[in-house]
């Protein structure tokens, strides 16, 4: 993750679904890794199973003893289940809603622009005590905030969020200034 790779995105769209994968993905788009063994549409397992199989070849994202890994599941488990609801709700309300002619409830923004706060002062503190989530490296957790930190500061132009904490922009910073990163974003012009 130091060093932009090149790599190829492929988009596929099948409307012929198998009935147990028309349960997941009925929902809206997903991303799905299809081997010959398996096929899983959750990102974040997607992200693990690519983790895993090349923590070999450059960065470790997973940590590298039992307590590095707890620790970045932990901070998976924080950005899936209290740092993202609040970002996807404020998405909905400032971009997605508007698209489809929906005006933007200032009392839900505001509600949510709340609650992702205090998870930010959580995390505030947790990165007065180390640079990344984690620990002292780069992994998985920080990798995994991404995408929806860059639509808050981007798109959504809610930046004050992060700029407001010291340590959590620092770590934004540092984070979203990975070539790998800056590689994806231009890869997808418009959607940031």
């Amino acid at each position: 993750c130091k060093t932009a790779s090149k790599f190829k995105i492929s988009v596929q769209v099948s409307f012929r679904l198998h009935s147990r994968l028309w349960c997941v993905s009925c929902v809206g788009i997903k991303i799905c890794l299809s081997t010959s063994y398996f096929i899983d549409t959750e990102s974040r397992a997607i992200a693990r199973y690519y983790a895993e199989k090349y923590k070999h070849q450059g960065t470790d994202l997973l940590g590298k003893t039992i307590e590095e890994r707890g620790l970045v599941e932990q901070w998976l488990e924080v950005e899936a289940h209290s740092y993202n609801p609040p970002i996807n709700d404020l998405a909905h309300e400032i971009v997605v809603g508007p698209l489809r002619g929906l005006t933007p409830d200032p009392k839900l923004i505001k509600e949510n622009e709340e609650k992702l706060g205090k998870v930010l002062d959580i995390y505030e503190e947790r990165l007065s005590k180390s640079k990344y989530l984690a620990g002292d490296f780069f992994s998985l957790a920080d990798l995994s905030h991404l995408p929806m930190t860059q639509y808050l500061v981007g798109k959504m132009e809610k930046e004050y969020l992060i700029r407001d904490r010291k340590n959590v922009s620092a770590w934004w910073d540092d984070i979203s200034s990975r070539p790998s990163w800056k590689k994806v974003v231009e890869l997808w012009p418009g959607l940031y």
